[in-house]
């Protein structure tokens, strides 16, 4: 009995060290896992991957349909770009913490892939192509946004789908808020008051009180790059990284948004018609 601690220990020392030489834990296959093995356990979150031997090319007929199936967006890093320090500098991007746990990713997002005489067009049609994030920032600002791949439209070279293969295009960017969202002062798009009554007598249907009396829903648009690296010829799956740059929330058009750029993980499968 009183060696059970000692045996503990050693235990738990010698799976330390197995996995410090393994390089890490492994990526899981979701695929492999029942419900109540993924719940709560921030598995969802993750995207595929594929092993680094992943180095194929799949050739794409320009007569026949495709489709990129099942993309997964896993942000990793957010950054956002702040006030420059003096009117000499830019302005630059700082890293922020990402404060939402477990639903940051986009998931099973697809559209039509297109062969023309200019490469390739992916053209986005659905999915779970939206989440709400937060971050924080080092000064400990919050900054929200949507991150968004709704109706990207984003074209790459060439007539195949391999490792030197960059998508780059445009999407957009939802409202943070929605129509019947209402601030704490009950002002909104669709219900509530445009301006608080308690404020009339100060002039609260001025120019200078207008942007946060009278709500509105602001779309936005960002631009997304991806890269893909490893690709699987006989599955159609592929794996790489993705860049993203778009605004931040407005609040329903009260303020100014501000630059965020996510970068993290991509992963697909190409599916012909």
């Amino acid at each position: 009995m009183r060696f059970r601690p000692l045996l503990a220990l050693v235990l738990a020392l010698c799976l330390t060290l197995v996995t410090a030489c393994s390089g890490g834990a492994k990526a899981v296959d979701r695929s492999q896992l029942t419900y109540d093995q993924i719940h709560n356990t921030g598995l969802a979150n993750d995207c595929p991957s594929l092993p680094d031997s992943a180095r194929g090319s799949i050739a794409l007929d320009p007569g026949a349909s495709y489709e990129l199936r099942e993309v997964c967006l896993h942000p990793t890093e957010v950054y956002v770009k702040g006030e420059p320090v003096n009117k000499r500098q830019e302005a630059q991007f700082v890293a922020g913490k990402i404060l939402t746990r477990y639903t940051t990713s986009l998931d099973q997002v697809y559209g039509d892939l297109t062969v023309t005489g200019d490469g390739l067009n992916f053209r986005e049609q659905g999915g779970l192509d939206f989440q709400i994030i937060t971050v924080l920032l080092p000064g400990g600002e919050e900054v929200p946004f949507t991150f968004s791949s709704k109706e990207l439209s984003a074209n790459a070279e060439g007539a195949a789908i391999s490792t030197s293969t960059d998508f780059s295009g445009s999407y957009r960017v939802p409202s943070y808020r929605t129509s019947n969202f209402l601030d704490p002062k009950g002002r909104g798009l669709t219900t509530g008051v445009e301006y608080t009554q308690g404020l009339v007598g100060l002039g609260a249907d001025s120019d200078g009180l207008e942007r946060e009396n009278i709500k509105r829903y602001v779309d936005g648009t960002g631009t997304m790059e991806l890269s893909i690296t490893k690709v699987d010829g006989n599955t159609g799956e592929f794996a790489g990284v993705f860049t993203a740059l778009q605004p931040s929330d407005t609040d329903m058009g009260s303020k100014d948004p501000v630059d965020v750029k996510i970068t993290g993980q991509l992963y697909g499968r190409l599916e012909q018609l």
